[in-house]
């Protein structure tokens, strides 16, 4: 499965993506609410956004841009990568 996260934080990038690799999905980080951020959405499997590390305008972008699309959208409210390997277990 490809997955498309929103926010989060810089410094966990390479631990969420190895947690996505670990679990057997393929994770692309956008870490904020960056020059073209939805054209950088692209067209995954899942877009799952981290809400307490993303401003409301970004989720509000990436929920539009997933709705448009018929992209699953996903929220998690924890940043943590406990949090990421939870969700993808249970997924």
């Amino acid at each position: 499965m490809c997955i498309t996260l929103i926010g989060g934080m810089d410094r966990l990038k390479a631990d969420y993506m190895a947690a996505a690799r670990d679990a057997g999905h393929k994770l692309k980080c956008i870490a904020k609410n960056e020059r073209n951020f939805t054209d950088k959405i692209g067209n995954p499997d899942l877009v799952l956004v981290f809400t307490n590390k993303i401003s409301h305008g970004a989720r509000d972008k990436a929920l539009r841009a997933a709705k448009t699309r018929g992209i699953p959208f996903e929220m998690l409210h924890s940043c943590g990568v406990s949090s990421l390997r939870e969700f993808l277990r249970q997924n």
